[in-house]
């Protein structure tokens, strides 16, 4: 045992408490009091009996968050689907999910950040004009069959690009909003990056196959989820058929009539019971396979977002759907 004088002790003691009055009471020596007026903004009066609180926020408060998969049914085969995702909208409950974070093709699901990021810095109303940029030669991509020169507004190239799913017209999206497809790209990340999809990186407005595009099942209910706080969006996904009139070069009328991709809404597929399909985006490419994204309601309008990507058919993508659906009434 080591021994300490009393004299010793004494002074170890007093040095101790020289240094918490200093620390007290600052270098200078002054005290500063900490006001007790309740006239004063800050004063400990207001500390100690406001009861409103700043607070903020967390970043997913009103979001869906996943972290592991939720498989409940084992009825619900997802066998030959790579990733799945059920989510309730209001609820913010997950429902179910199948590797809601893997990295995958998501093929022309990608227009719905295209949609998107032309609905945040674009107007209905805009005219937008092709350029040569439009001729996409890729085998079985489809396309509107624009031309350098033609002509429609934005909300006739919303309907081409979300219902009908044209890729040439996501061109000509990203240049006449972006000023140039590779701007527009740049605009597509950084909104995917600011709404927290972070495993996402987009390198064209369509979704035609490129290594390095990718996103994941859960980022996809994220740029979704932000999508349908659009009107317009809500209303095009909903929709099955559509007549558009756009121009040429020399101001002559070209006629389209287009139908909807999503076979929920024309009637190919059945819906589970209580279950309402409002509308989604589908996307298929060899590397992607099938893709698809819906927003549907319950019984009582509750919204849900789904999403299946990489369905090795497209027959197992909508049994696989309307099972996840069927998910909603258990």
């Amino acid at each position: 045992m080591k021994c300490i004088s009393k004299k010793t002790k004494g002074n170890r003691i007093a040095v101790c408490i020289a240094i918490i009055s200093i620390l007290l009471t600052g270098c200078s020596g002054e005290n500063y009091d900490f006001a007790y007026d309740p006239e004063l903004e800050v004063t400990s009066f207001n500390v100690l009996t406001t009861q409103e609180v700043n607070t903020a926020d967390p970043f997913a408060y009103d979001l869906c968050v996943v972290d592991t998969d939720v498989i409940s049914d084992k009825d619900l085969d997802m066998s030959q689907i790579t990733s799945a995702v059920l989510f309730d909208v209001n609820k913010k409950d997950v429902v179910f999910s199948k590797n809601a974070h893997e990295q995958l093709h998501p093929a022309s699901l990608t227009k719905v950040m295209t949609a998107l990021v032309a609905l945040q810095n674009g107007s209905l109303d805009q005219v937008l004009t092709a350029t040569d940029s439009v001729l996409i030669d890729e085998s079985g991509a489809q396309l509107l069959g624009l031309k350098n020169g033609d002509s429609m507004t934005l909300d006739q190239a919303l309907h081409a690009l979300l219902m009908y799913s044209a890729n040439d017209v996501a061109v000509l999206i990203a240049e006449n909003i972006g000023g140039s497809v590779d701007n527009f790209v740049a605009m597509m990340n950084e909104e995917a990056h600011r709404i927290g999809a972070t495993n996402t990186h987009f390198l064209n407005p369509h979704g035609l196959t490129e290594d390095g595009h990718y996103t994941t099942a859960y980022d996809l209910y994220l740029i979704f989820n932000e999508a349908i706080k659009y009107e317009t969006f809500n209303e095009i996904i909903h929709m099955t058929n559509y007549q558009m009139t756009y121009y040429d070069n020399e101001g002559n009328a070209k006629e389209k009539t287009l139908e909807t991709t999503n076979l929920f809404l024309k009637g190919n597929y059945e819906v589970p019971g209580n279950i309402n399909v409002i509308g989604g985006k589908t996307g298929t490419t060899n590397a992607a396979k099938s893709c698809l994204i819906l927003l549907s309601r319950d019984a009582s309008g509750q919204p849900y977002i789904s999403v299946i990507l990489k369905a090795e058919t497209r027959d197992i993508l909508y049994n696989g759907m309307a099972g996840l659906l069927d998910e909603i009434n258990k």
